[in-house]
Formats: C-alpha cells, sequence, structure tokens
C-alpha cells in the first residue's frame, strides 16, 4: 500500500462533550442543564427525562468521568499521546446557570481559562463547540428550550462572553453540535431543550415537528449571529458547523429506493449544512414543510442574517451508513441518532452500528463536492464492550483496526482532492453515552473504570489503542 499523504499541518487529536465527561454538575455554581435532568438508561432502557433531581436516581452527566477534578491528569494523557488538537464543549451553565443572566459567573469562566491554559502548555489547539447537547434547563422551562425566540439572545450573549474571553487562547470554534438532529423526533429535548407536555422518556418524546422547525431556524439565526459577532471579536476565529452526518444509499436500483434515499440525504444530512455554508433555506425544504404542515415564522432581518453569518468550515460526525427501502420487510438496523435497512456487505459493531470505511471516502466527496470548503471529521469511533485482562491490559485491536481502515479512506479522499484539516476520534476517553447514559459503550483510547450504574475508581488505564494512536500522530498517518 502506498503510504498515506496528510498534510503537514493536520490536526490529529480527538473528541469529547463536556455533559458526557466533565462532571461537577453544580460545582462552582453551575446550574442543570437539560443532560443534568436525564435519568441512566441503557440500549434496551430509555433515559428519562425529570423536571426534578429525584433523589437515589443515578444521573450520569452528574459526575461523568470528573474532568471537572482531573483535567491535568487526561490533558497530559492526550499530550502523550501526541495530539495536536482536543475537541471539547464548554457547559453553557456553568457560564450562564439559568440562560437568562445578564452577567456570567466568573467561577465558571475561571475553569475553562484553566483547562485551555493546561492544553496550549502542552502545544494542542483547543476546538471549542459552544453548545453540545447541553443547554440552560432554566430556557426549557421558561421558553420551551429553541422554540422560544428568545432563546437566541441568551445564546449570543453566552457566545459573545466566550469569544471576548477565550479570544487569545481559542482560534477555532463550533457553533451547535449535531445541529441536524433537530430534524429528527429525537432532537426535540437532545439538540433543542424541547420538553413537550406528556414526554416522560427520552426516546419517545412527545413530537411537534412545527416546534422543531421553528427551534432550528432560531439556531440557525443565533448560529450566524454567533459568526458575525465572532469575526469582529478576532479575525482569526475559525467558526464551523458539525452536522451528524448519516449516509445513506438506496437498498437496491429500484427509483423508490433511489428517491427515498435521495430525499433522506436532502432533510437529514444537507438541510443544515445547506442553510449554514450557503446561507439560505435549500429549494426542497419547501415541500418538506408543506407537505408536514410546518410553517416558518421568519422575522424582518432573518434572512438576511444567515447570508452574513456563514461559516468558515464544515465538520461533521460519521460512524456508519446505513440503507433505505421502499419495502417495509426488510430487516432493519440502528445507528447514530437514525436507523436504517441492514446492509448486506458489511459487518457491525456490538451495538448493530455497520461499519462503513468507505463510506467516509464517499462521504468526504459528497460534501466537500457540494461547499468546496475546508472540512474536519469530530467524530468518528468504535463503541464496544472493553476487557480488562487479568493482567490489567486492554485489547481493543477492533479499535485499531475500525479507525485504521476509516484512516485509509481518509488519505484516499484527500488523493482525491478533499481539503481535510483535521481527525477528532470520538470519546478519545471514556464517557457517558449521550444517547443511553451507558458508560460501558467504550470508545477511548483510555479507559475510565466505571460501570453503568456509576461505580467505579474512575482511574485511568491506557488500552493498546493508547500506543497505537501515538503512533499514527507522530508518523503523521504513515504508519498505521
Amino acid at each position: 500500500m502506498n503510504k498515506l499523504q496528510f498534510p503537514k499541518y493536520f490536526l490529529w487529536g480527538g473528541a469529547t462533550a463536556a455533559n458526557q465527561f466533565e462532571g461537577g454538575w453544580n460545582a462552582d455554581g453551575k446550574g442543570p442543564s437539560t443532560s443534568d435532568m436525564l435519568t441512566g438508561g441503557t440500549h434496551t432502557v430509555a433515559r428519562r427525562i425529570s423536571k426534578e433531581i429525584e433523589e437515589g436516581v443515578h444521573y450520569p452527566s452528574h459526575e461523568a468521568i470528573d474532568f471537572f477534578h482531573r483535567y491535568k491528569e487526561d490533558v497530559a494523557l492526550f499530550a502523550e499521546m501526541g495530539f495536536k488538537t482536543f475537541r471539547m464543549s464548554i457547559n453553557w451553565t456553568r457560564i450562564f446557570p439559568t440562560g437568562t443572566e445578564l452577567e456570567p459567573n466568573e467561577a465558571g469562566l475561571k475553569f475553562y481559562d484553566s483547562v485551555f491554559d493546561e492544553l496550549l502548555k502542552y502545544g494542542i489547539e483547543p476546538l471549542v463547540t459552544i453548545s453540545h447537547y447541553e443547554m440552560p434547563f432554566g430556557l426549557t422551562k421558561k421558553y420551551n428550550g429553541w422554540a422560544g425566540r428568545e432563546v437566541i439572545d441568551c445564546y449570543v450573549r453566552y457566545a459573545e462572553t466566550v469569544f471576548n474571553r477565550y479570544k487569545d487562547k481559542v482560534k477555532y470554534w463550533l457553533t451547535f453540535n449535531e445541529i441536524n438532529v433537530g430534524t429528527m423526533p429525537l432532537g426535540g429535548y437532545l439538540g433543542l431543550g424541547i420538553l413537550n407536555e406528556g414526554t416522560e422518556d427520552f426516546i419517545h418524546q412527545v413530537d411537534v415537528p412545527q416546534l422543531r422547525f421553528q427551534g432550528l431556524h432560531h439556531q440557525f439565526v443565533a448560529s450566524a449571529k454567533a459568526v458575525k459577532l465572532g469575526h469582529e471579536i478576532n479575525p482569526n476565529f475559525q467558526i464551523g458547523c458539525m452536522i451528524a452526518y448519516m449516509t445513506t444509499y438506496p437498498f437496491t436500483c429500484n427509483p423508490d429506493d433511489i428517491l427515498l434515499a435521495q430525499n433522506e440525504m436532502k432533510m437529514h444530512n444537507h438541510f443544515c449544512g445547506d442553510i449554514h455554508v450557503r446561507g439560505e433555506y435549500p429549494y426542497y425544504a419547501k415541500r418538506y414543510f408543506e407537505e408536514n404542515n410546518i410553517e416558518i415564522k421568519v422575522k424582518d432581518g432573518d434572512l438576511e442574517i444567515l447570508k452574513e453569518g456563514t461559516v468558515d468550515y464544515y465538520t461533521f460526525s460519521y460512524y456508519m451508513s446505513n440503507c433505505a427501502s421502499a419495502d417495509p420487510n426488510l430487516e432493519a438496523t440502528s445507528g447514530n441518532l437514525l436507523g436504517g435497512v441492514k446492509n448486506p456487505y458489511l459487518k457491525a459493531s456490538d451495538w448493530g452500528w455497520q461499519i462503513d470505511p468507505k463510506g467516509l471516502r464517499y462521504t468526504l466527496n459528497e460534501i466537500y463536492g457540494r461547499y468546496e470548503i475546508p472540512m474536519m471529521i469530530v467524530e468518528n469511533g468504535l463503541g464496544a464492550f472493553d476487557k480488562v485482562e487479568e493482567d490489567g491490559t486492554i485489547n481493543d485491536s477492533y479499535r485499531i483496526d475500525y479507525l485504521k481502515e476509516h484512516i485509509v479512506q481518509m488519505g484516499e479522499a484527500i488523493k482525491d482532492g478533499v481539503e481535510l484539516w483535521g481527525f477528532t476520534p470520538w470519546g478519545c476517553i471514556d464517557l457517558v453515552s449521550a444517547s443511553t447514559g451507558e458508560m460501558e459503550k467504550r470508545y477511548g483510547f483510555i479507559y475510565v473504570d466505571k460501570d453503568n450504574k456509576g461505580v467505579g475508581t474512575l482511574d485511568r488505564k491506557k488500552k493498546a489503542s493508547f500506543d497505537w494512536y501515538k503512533k499514527v500522530i507522530s508518523t503523521n498517518g504513515e504508519e498505521l
């Protein structure tokens, strides 16, 4: 095999989210976020959304893996692997506890000062998501989350605060994580903080599509305002979007399958990206809105704001691909946020997610061909049950194989002409699953001693993949 040629500036690293690994959920004046109200669950038992914190109930985000108290230890491990960048998020409620405050919480700001200083000490570039599946629960209670237009100003105030505070420490920003989750019922609470009457559990939410897409419109306006504001605060900021890319193939060459797959790709993958990058609602949204009785309330000036606040680069998550078919009798499979018809040509993970490295090359070409702006893959990885052997070792060769095959296809996409800036595998250290609240669905190069019930020492341990990824980074992807 020819050696892969990654650009010299390529940003190798890892990715996390504050609500899934930070802990310290009420420390130093932090308020409750939407994720803090989610109880534990598994891939067979749905998480509950509680309106109040209940005694004796396990809330995985409250302690998570306690990065809040252990960040120096963890950053040192990332540095040992050779990270060039570290994707993390800021907990909104650490800065504005209810979301409505006019002045930020200084203790929260100081915490991130310390984290960024620690990263920069090792030459690691922070890549910061401003809002990653957590927003102040106070905004859910007051405005039903992003369904309320008032939240735009709350978000912009928050973004302006962190842009100003960290303008000399952070260059790379993302406005929202996987914003397109709002196109799906699961995203009502997860991405938009909408809690409709009658909703009890996370998976089976009472869904009002009108509210979801109105909330998405508010997020688009907020993102565009933040991009414009960020560039005014520091013209060197690079501010991007982040899409959960759910690659969908037609199951057969039946034209019904092809049209179905095309429509899924448009509304689930391209819709949000088109607005972020092109600055306008795409042509195909009109028919979708009409057929689903959705009428977006657009205020004067909104469309101009979308045009003025387009992103500098495009980032996405890629875990698997699915197939779409008009035949309702075919075997289904699960995936990140969205399932589909099982592809007979692919193997699957412990959680049934289909493994498709070549699909990543296809996806990179699809996105770059559409937008032709720089890209990063900011989530990719294999969730698996990891076994600690009697001698303490963790041989996660299956994770190495998964990542190796995906990196090969990244290299092929770069040869194709795709402008790829970086790669941050998801859960570079084991963390809490967003959808199920599990700890035992592990992605990391670093093992954390904790189980699904929240029991464990939280001790860190290197897996076999740790040294493998260290070598990948040190050779800039030439030795896999």
